[in-house]
């Protein structure tokens, strides 16, 4: 019986060691032992959020995966509140944060916090910033991965300079190729090479410097679909682009026949005046409504149209109803001519409005979910507040009880000397 306990604790602490062999603990001296060619896969956290222990179990999962795929990125994790130098030197900010660290360039990871996400996220940013597509087999691969992916076409030039150094920084978002013009297929025509070609939305467009700017600017407009499913992660990095944002709002589930109908209609108008808005705007939907809750302080109705402008918080609604193209195409137009007004934003009375918001909005699901946990914040500060009001009221009644004491001495003091 004895043995079998003792296996059974081998077994445990062994398959602890390994555990904690696929994660290693970094701490500030991280930046004066690590290889100049190593690659780092790297979590911070803080010991009290509850989100990073969430995310422990699968970090533990991605380690282990990349071992056992022989990959080149190692995988570790530091307490920011405990080596605040490495902290500080990846710019930490919130927790939990993954970061990789490659050839001294540092990628914020910015997804989901899923296997899949930060898998996929750890593939594409630990290779080549630009992957070769040597045959016709392949380039028709990567195009069944990726829903957006920009492509190299032609001999070293200046072109390919520049592509590759926007690559380099650009990776952490989208995905970056280069080919041979008889590896693509025949009938995407281009009229002169090198060129650039950005495949999405299937379909494919050719970059011109004329028309569409700075290479790097261009592909950090177009790095997602025309129109596409939308989450609170994604409108972030939407954010990044410096285009508003056009979103209809749906129910999570069993969408109403209003719902597909505005859903359809959003979608037409971005494929078929693409070359109008594209520029201006990304188009999506969502069907989690949080964030624009939060956004604009209150609860909305759904289905509905909004705009959004990650850039200041600001958002814009529809003067009327929005149910038919002209209807949509004039609620553009007047966001564009500046006849539609933008509300919200991030000026001192917005932040002051939201904060009170949101601690509404905190209070409210604390008593739900936890009353007398809710019970106890809400009355703590009163209580506080009342014992301190309670001590300055006895400090003045002892103060005035000490002034009636001393005229009373004086009095006493008058009459003897008569």
């Amino acid at each position: 019986m004895l043995d079998r306990k003792s296996s059974v604790l081998l077994s445990v602490l062994l398959c602890a060691s390994l555990v904690s062999s696929f994660v290693e603990e970094l701490d500030d001296s991280f930046m004066e032992t690590r290889g100049d060619d190593d690659i780092w896969l790297i979590k911070f956290y803080a010991p009290w959020c509850s989100f990073c222990k969430q995310l422990d179990p699968v970090w533990h999962q991605i380690g282990s995966e990349l071992k056992s795929l022989g990959s080149p990125v190692n995988v570790g994790k530091s307490d920011a509140t405990a080596n605040t130098g490495l902290a500080e030197e990846f710019k930490v900010r919130g927790y939990p944060a993954i970061i990789m660290w490659k050839k001294n360039l540092k990628y914020v990871y910015s997804g989901k916090r899923t296997k899949e996400e930060i898998m996929e996220f750890t593939h594409r940013v630990s290779g080549p910033s630009v992957r070769s597509l040597n045959s016709l087999q392949l380039f028709q691969h990567a195009m069944s991965r990726h829903d957006v992916m920009f492509v190299y076409v032609g001999a070293t030039s200046q072109l390919k300079g520049n592509f590759s150094a926007a690559a380099e920084h650009l990776i952490v978002h989208t995905n970056f190729f280069s080919a041979a013009r008889d590896v693509l297929p025949k009938v995407i025509a281009l009229t002169s090479l090198p060129a650039v070609v950005l495949f999405k939305d299937g379909t494919y467009f050719t970059y011109s410097e004329e028309r569409d700017g700075e290479l790097r600017l261009w592909i950090n407009r177009e790095r997602f679909p025309n129109f596409s499913k939308i989450d609170s992660y994604t409108l972030y990095a939407m954010g990044e682009t410096g285009k508003l944002v056009s979103l209809v709002l749906l129910e999570e589930k069993n969408m109403c026949e209003r719902s597909v109908r505005y859903k359809v209609l959003m979608e037409k108008v971005a494929a078929d005046y693409r070359d109008t808005y594209s520029r201006n705007f990304s188009f999506g939907f969502m069907e989690e409504n949080a964030f624009i809750n939060g956004l604009m302080m209150k609860d909305v109705i759904v289905p509905t149209f909004v705009v959004v402008n990650l850039s200041n918080d600001g958002y814009f609604l529809p003067q009327g109803a929005v149910d038919t193209e002209q209807h949509l195409h004039d609620f553009l137009k007047g966001i564009l001519d500046g006849s539609i007004p933008c509300q919200g934003g991030n000026d001192v009375v917005q932040r002051v409005r939201r904060l009170v918001y949101d601690t509404k909005l905190l209070l409210s699901s604390l008593f739900v979910q936890a009353p007398l946990l809710g019970f106890f914040l809400l009355s703590f500060p009163l209580v506080i507040a009342s014992v301190f009001l309670y001590l300055c009221c006895k400090a003045r009644g002892g103060a005035g009880e000490d002034e009636d004491a001393s005229e009373q001495c004086k009095t006493v003091t008058n009459k003897k000397s008569d």
